[in-house]
C-alpha cells in the first residue's frame, strides 16, 4: 500500500535523511522517501498490518526529530 503523508515541522535535509534510513529498516516497509522540500514523505508498506506501521513510523519519526508531525 502506497501512502502519501505531510509532514510538519522538518527542519533540515540531514534529517530527512536519518528518517528514511530508519523507517526503511521497519520489517514491513518496502519503500520511503521524504523529500524535506515538499514536506512530504512517500512510503509502501505491507497491507496487512498498517495501523501498527503507522504507529512504528511515527516513532522513528519522533527519535529523529521530535519537533515533527506527521499528518496522516
Amino acid at each position: 500500500m502506497k501512502k502519501v503523508i505531510a509532514l510538519q515541522d522538518l527542519d533540515c535535509a540531514n534529517c530527512a535523511a536519518k528518517m528514511e534510513t530508519a523507517i526503511r529498516n521497519i520489517d514491513g516497509v518496502h519503500s520511503v522517501s521524504v523529500n524535506f522540500i515538499t514536506q512530504k514523505m512517500i512510503i509502501d508498506i505491507d497491507d496487512g498490518n498498517v495501523e501498527s506501521l503507522l504507529k512504528e513510523i511515527k516513532t522513528v519519526c519522533k527519535k529523529v526529530e521530535p519537533d515533527c508531525t506527521l499528518k496522516i
